[in-house]
């Protein structure tokens, strides 16, 4: 090859690897571009608008609770946060000591905040009153910015404490509905951001951007609040005549699950959360109904006899004998009446709320059928209401259950639920077999009432039929009609059950500590309202559910009644109603005292295993009606 060829050769080499350079550079320029605008175009553009523009933050409004009627239960007022740009500022020293003063901070601490020039902006109150507020506008200090915010408002204070919770400073839910729904009431915040220079002072006549916060949605509960007031009203009264640790009480819709009204006293008011004493705040916030468990006693003696009747274990023609105890695997299981109820049926025995009845019925339910029927009633499962940290309640392993832990089952014993499940399970015995899972929330809506989001009534499980249903239906009627039809609430069909609860402390029975309560329905022969209602630790020298929860129930229901407009179901039984004065039982013989109460039709019980009457409730010289119970107290 002449020179000549050869130096063509080597500058057409040349020529192509500087080609073939120049497409590798703009190919990875194109490559860089790309990965600038389609992968990193969205940091670099949130990157550039954090260097040129400062922004204060717009909080989104809060949504409403409100009850079932639309009565608004938590709203939002407006309130205003103060922030200062520290490169504004002219006289750090006087616009220190003017926010001291006016919002009552530290000079030291505000004066710390507007020197640090590691930020833009500096936060110096989040929640500031309206007479701050309103002096800081007037001033109009270079470098200072109020910023709307928002400031939970409870219209009715105390009202629905559990229920409601609360929220933080900055308007986080922090228990009860605010805090479940936390995501959906809170809405999107929003900002107004200001052009700056690189220092981050604010440039003169460049565009000033406003970027619009969203509102949260509403939530409408299924609460009704004019029910909720008599329902609150009854537990103070409770607590305070029957010098009672707490007291509770849950009404419930019987063929849905719809909670009308929930509560425990004592509660505090939400617009005075008391954030600096939080073993109190923990104490009070807590929705016992959900969280705790109990041991239900007598009540559970619902779901054993609709168990018992379903699974054929028992029928009502079925004759019972209570000589005061029976004899389990050589264990002594007493009854409460201590000098028995002699021969009884099945009716009659749950009427007496004898325990030796509901101890042979366990038996023959046999272990494997009662836990399935306790598990078809939902005992040990949640039940899916809204509210957070709901227990299961405690069913012991059923590997582990002996003959005698059985038979203390079927009257409430050896067995842990919490309120809310053992009303749920009392209103799938008596409403036709229908276990609905309870819920307190109906609809979500956003600020023009167009309804995101609907909840309906959920069917969980099919428990006993509704022949079996109607029977537990008319036991119940029977048990708080033993002097006369439609007696409990003059002129109303309503059936109930009460119970007796032992308290434990560290594994052993607490001596002298009972939780009373009582669960009633209405009406009797087709159910359409549930309550439960308890007093926990009682200490006014009464304990039985009979005498320190019943009364509180029947102010409820009548409430209810009147409320909802319910007229009685026979108007003539108030005639049959009577008001005297207690004698003074103590100076009789018990058999004297409750010769005397026959003749009265009054309903009684016996506590004690002597023939004296040393002590009786109400006491002598009380008030009382014929419909009253009397508790005879003998040694």
């Amino acid at each position: 090859m002449s020179s000549k060829s050869h130096s063509l050769y080597s500058l057409q080499k040349r020529i192509i690897a500087l080609l073939v350079l120049v497409l590798v550079i703009f190919f990875a320029l194109f490559l860089r571009l790309g990965i600038v605008q389609l992968i990193n175009g969205g940091w670099l553009q949130s990157r550039a608008t954090d260097q040129w523009t400062r922004s204060l933050p717009i909080i989104a409004e809060r949504g409403k609770i409100l009850d079932t009627n639309g009565a608004t239960l938590a709203t939002s007022q407006s309130s205003y946060s103060v922030y200062v740009r520290s490169r504004e500022v002219d006289d750090v020293s006087q616009t220190a000591q003017f926010l001291a003063n006016t919002l009552n901070l530290k000079f030291s601490s505000v004066y710390e905040k507007i020197i640090n020039s590691h930020v833009s902006e500096v936060l110096i109150s989040l929640q500031a009153d309206k007479k701050a507020t309103l002096k800081i506008f007037e001033k109009n200090i270079e470098g200072v910015y109020l910023a709307e915010n928002n400031l939970r408002e409870y219209p009715y204070g105390d009202l629905l404490t559990q229920v409601l919770g609360f929220v933080t400073v900055d308007n986080i839910g922090q228990a009860g509905i605010e805090n479940f729904f936390n995501n959906e009431l809170c809405g999107k915040p929003g900002s107004s951001l200001v052009q700056s220079d690189l220092t981050g002072v604010s440039l003169e006549n460049m565009l000033d951007y406003y970027i619009s916060a969203i509102a949260g949605y509403d939530v409408n509960l299924t609460i009704d609040v004019n029910l909720q007031l008599i329902v609150e009203r009854a537990l103070e009264r409770a607590i305070f005549e029957q010098s009672a640790k707490s007291a509770s009480c849950i009404v419930m819709s019987a063929n849905s699950g719809e909670i009308l009204a929930m509560s425990t006293k004592p509660s505090f008011d939400l617009n005075n959360v008391p954030r600096d004493n939080i073993p109190l705040l923990m104490s009070t916030v807590k929705n016992n109904m959900v969280v705790d468990v109990y041991e239900p006693g007598s009540t559970f003696k619902i779901v054993t006899v609709a168990t018992a009747l379903e699974t054929e274990a028992a029928h009502e023609s079925d004759g019972f004998y209570c000589p005061g105890y029976c004899i389990v695997n050589g264990e002594r299981i007493k009854c409460w009446r201590s000098i028995g109820h002699g021969s009884q049926t099945l009716a009659e025995g749950f009427s007496n709320s004898c325990n030796c009845v509901f101890t042979s019925l366990a038996q023959r339910i046999g272990l494997k059928n009662f836990y399935e029927y306790a598990y078809k009633f939902g005992y040990g499962a949640k039940s899916g209401i809204e509210i957070s940290g709901e227990s299961s309640g405690i069913l012991m392993k059923q590997s582990s259950v002996k003959t005698v832990d059985l038979a203390r089952m079927g009257f409430g014993q050896a067995i842990a639920v919490t309120p809310l499940q053992h009303v749920t399970a009392a209103c799938a015995a008596i409403n036709g077999g229908n276990l609905y899972q309870p819920y307190l929330v109906k609809s979500i809506t956003d600020k023009e009432g167009q309804i995101i989001k609907e909840f309906n009534p959920i069917l969980r499980n099919k428990t006993v039929s509704a022949e079996v249903s109607q029977t537990v239906c008319q036991f119940m009627e029977n048990a708080v009609s033993k002097t006369g039809k439609y007696i409990f609430v003059p002129g109303y069909e309503v059936g109930g059950k009460t119970g007796t609860t032992q308290k434990y402390a560290e594994g052993k029975i607490a001596q002298g500590k009972y939780i009373s309560s009582f669960i009633g329905i209405y009406p009797a022969s087709a159910p359409e309202y549930v309550l439960l209602f308890m007093v926990d630790e009682p200490g006014s020298g009464a304990y039985y559910g009979s005498i320190v929860a019943s009364p509180y129930a029947k102010e409820i229901l009548s409430g209810l009644f009147e409320l909802y407009n319910i007229k009685p179901d026979d108007p003539d039984t108030n005639k049959l109603v009577e008001q005297f004065v207690m004698p003074d039982f103590t100076t009789m013989s018990l058999t004297k005292a409750v010769s005397e109460l026959a003749k009265k039709k009054m309903d009684y019980e016996i506590d004690g295993y002597g023939s004296k009457i040393v002590a009786q409730l109400p006491a002598a010289g009380a008030k009382t009606y014929t419909t009253d119970t009397v508790v005879l107290i003998t040694n």
